[in-house]
């Protein structure tokens, strides 16, 4: 048995949920389709929703790789180290997006939760990736608490731009 084993449940339920997340993401998005285009609504989207769905399948890709059947705890470290490090960067490109968008000012919760936590939440993986080896059971409960932190920071982001295009672009449209 590998130190991995006894996660197997947590992960499936974890993977199985950013899964069905992310294909109701894209029905939400299907459905706001319709909407009247507006100027810099691309930019937008770049910077909010895209980082959505990557958060998802980060959470979609931390369980597959917990529940592969690794001889060693080490292998899958290899992956979630570079899993953290692609998603830092990345989230530093988000970064880069939000502030370059116009069509929406971010608040403190914005920042919060669409460059903050996630930039922490891949620091984290990446950093725990390097010591799992030497700390196993404290870094497999921080990969899962992580797993965790990007599917809320996802859940937080999908619900908040369903409100916002529900309640203010609505409004917005009428005014």
């Amino acid at each position: 048995m590998t130190e991995l084993s006894g996660w197997q449940n947590f992960y499936v339920i974890v993977g199985s949920s950013a899964g069905a997340l992310i294909g109701l993401q894209f029905v939400v998005l299907t459905l706001i389709a319709n909407r009247p285009a507006v100027r810099g609504q691309g930019q937008a989207g770049d910077a909010f929703a895209t980082p959505t769905i990557v958060h998802f399948a980060t959470v979609l890709l931390l369980a597959a790789i917990a529940t592969a059947p690794w001889h060693r705890v080490s292998n899958a470290a290899i992956l979630w180290f570079s899993s953290g490090v692609a998603g830092f960067v990345y989230e530093a490109i988000v970064v880069r997006r939000m502030r370059r968008q116009t069509i929406y000012k971010p608040e403190f919760e914005d920042w919060l939760f669409h460059a903050l936590l996630p930039l922490v939440a891949y620091a984290i993986m990446a950093g725990l990736a390097c010591v799992v080896r030497s700390h196993t059971e404290a870094s497999m409960f921080g990969i899962a608490a992580d797993a965790l932190l990007l599917l809320f920071i996802g859940i937080h982001n999908a619900w908040d731009g369903v409100t916002y295009h529900v309640f203010h672009s609505r409004h917005a449209d009428r005014g």
